[in-house]
């Protein structure tokens, strides 16, 4: 067999679905085996949207997605999507292609050391020598990829190697099972809960990756316990749990941070350290931090777990339920499980959110309000239907108003944090799920980041919108610059005629003329299912100084 027909023939075998990427010259061979797979191949307008694609795709399903790009320019190009997916710990394979192996050793046309580029932004590598090996190297890239905690992954195929022979079957996926947690450490975890005045539960990206929603709903409801998650843990628990403080995130003006601050035992489940520094909630070091995730802690003067419970989430969980249960029959006059009175001050904070929030549900004034904007999305749209945030000041107002009851239905990156990977994020999670409505929340000046795959969506009839905050300004540089500075330098731009750059590619385009019609628009854009909506809208950023400025943050 051809080694790019085996190496195809391993993909599907791995059971993937689509390729997002560029033909080129070094990748041929393999383009033409993808040609008579049954893998679908998406032809992508730039390599950065494909690794954007191939990210929301492992996000949304929990697969690998994959990318693919020539040497050179084409594997540069990917650079960003692939750190992006890698530190979001999202599940990818970039593959590109590269000269023959021979001349690897000397300068060549468009010949660069793809490998060396890709290994801190990846968690394995590899360029193919032998063609024998190509089944145990994607297997292992698979695997790789998969394991907690997951991320991105990179094959490199020179094209001599793409066209030898191979006589190698590929190796079969065998299911993995995750250990139970440790009995002992569960009892020392559960104690502490027991003896705790002001606990909380404190909620990341883990356990939206692997499920574990719906076992965290029960160790809330049971406990009393109040809930609170990172940007990319929004969804875990329902934001109109009562038992829940919404979504930590922003240093200083964050009204879950009051909460945590007063916590004197944090449980953390599944939180990537890069999602929400603890230097921001422990900075006196006087919480009992309970670890529980699928890898050990990461090593962090101000993260320091009494107990570390390594395990697959959902069985900690339910060990440390199964725990308190037991405390609860054997200690008949333990009155501390469930914990029957929400704390004064929880009260107090989750009341004043969605006072503050439900304040601005009649406003008026245009340029429209960053609050009023949320709100009207997630009126028009249903509970499982997905939202995806690009980077800037919007995705703080994302993180904090968007109101997100299933998880993986909010997607907010929020580790590497690349501008650009809301709209290519879109075009895959509409390909993954054509039956809700997809929305891609972007600044100006992100959108304009990919706009080139606005082509892809059009030729891929795919529905879905995007809304485009307006304000001619990088504006949270803007702010930032301010407060340090004094003032903004460099940040301002102009805008196309959003309505022409939809239409020229073949989609539809609006440009929000006040706060009343705006309602409107979302339904009719919703009513559009066989191309892209782009809808361009004024935004009064003027209360982004609550976001970042905790003296002018009313709580």
């Amino acid at each position: 067999m051809k080694a790019s027909d085996l190496f195809v023939k391993c993909l599907e075998n791995e059971g993937v679905e689509y390729v997002f990427g560029i033909p080129g010259e070094e990748n041929a061979d393999f383009v033409m085996s993808l040609s008579e797979s049954k893998i679908k191949f998406i032809l992508t307008r730039h390599e950065q949207g494909a690794a954007f694609m191939a990210d929301a795709y492992g996000r949304l399903t929990g697969k690998v997605g994959v990318c693919l790009a020539t040497l050179g320019p084409g594997a540069t190009n990917l650079v960003t999507g692939v750190a992006n997916a890698n530190m979001d710990r999202s599940r990818l394979l970039a593959i590109t292609g590269q000269t023959d192996s021979h001349l690897l050793h000397k300068e060549s046309h468009q010949n660069m050391d793809a490998i060396t580029m890709f290994k801190p932004i990846t968690k394995w590598n590899w360029s193919i020598r032998n063609p024998q090996n190509i089944p145990e190297i994607v297997r292992r890239a698979f695997k790789i990829a998969l394991e907690e905690k997951p991320g991105a992954v990179h094959i490199e195929l020179p094209q001599d190697i793409a066209k030898k022979e191979a006589d190698i079957p590929p190796i079969e996926p065998q299911r993995v099972f995750r250990s139970g947690a440790n009995e002992e450490l569960i009892k020392q975890a559960a104690k502490i809960i027991l003896e705790a005045k002001h606990p909380v539960i404190f909620l990341g990206n883990g356990c939206v990756r692997e499920n574990a929603s719906q076992h965290i709903r029960k160790l809330v409801e049971k406990t009393g316990i109040i809930a609170m998650n990172t940007f990319m843990g929004k969804g875990v628990v329902s934001d109109d749990s009562p038992l829940h403080l919404h979504t930590i995130g922003i240093k200083d003006a964050d009204h879950a941070l009051l909460a945590i601050e007063s916590a004197d035992v944090v449980i953390a489940v599944g939180v990537d350290l890069v999602e929400y520094s603890p230097k921001n909630w422990n900075k006196n070091l006087d919480k009992k931090i309970i670890h529980i995730d699928f890898t050990p802690s990461e090593v962090y003067t101000y993260y320091r777990p009494v107990v570390e419970i390594v395990s697959d989430i959902e069985y900690a969980i339910d060990a440390i339920l199964d725990e308190l249960e037991l405390q609860k029959k054997t200690h008949p006059e333990l009155d501390v499980f469930p914990i029957k009175e929400i704390p004064e001050l929880f009260k107090k904070i989750m009341k004043e959110v969605d006072e503050r929030r439900d304040s601005f549900n009649d406003d008026r004034a245009f340029p429209i309000k960053p609050e009023k904007l949320i709100i009207d999305v997630r009126n028009a749209l249903g509970e499982n239907d997905i939202l995806l945030s690009d980077v800037g000041a919007h995705k703080l107002w994302i993180s904090k108003i968007y109101k997100t009851y299933q998880p993986n239905t909010c997607i907010i990156p929020n580790g590497f944090c690349s501008m650009g990977f809301a709209f290519p994020g879109a075009i895959a999670a509409k390909i993954v799920h054509p039956e809700r409505n997809i929305v891609a929340m972007c600044g100006d000046a992100g959108f304009l980041m990919n706009i080139q795959e606005l082509e892809t969506a059009v030729r891929l009839k795919l529905g879905f919108i995007t809304i485009v905050w307006c304000d001619l300004d990088l504006g949270m540089i803007s702010m930032k610059q301010k407060n340090e500075f004094g003032k903004s330098v460099f940040t301002k731009f102009t805008n196309p005629d959003f309505i022409k750059l939809a239409e020229s590619f073949g989609a539809v385009g609006f440009v929000v003329k006040s706060t009343d019609e705006f309602p409107k628009i979302l339904e009719e854009a919703k009513a559009i299912k066989d191309k892209p909506v782009i809808i361009a809208i004024d935004v009064d950023y003027s209360r982004n100084h609550v976001l970042l400025n905790d003296s002018n943050y009313e709580i």
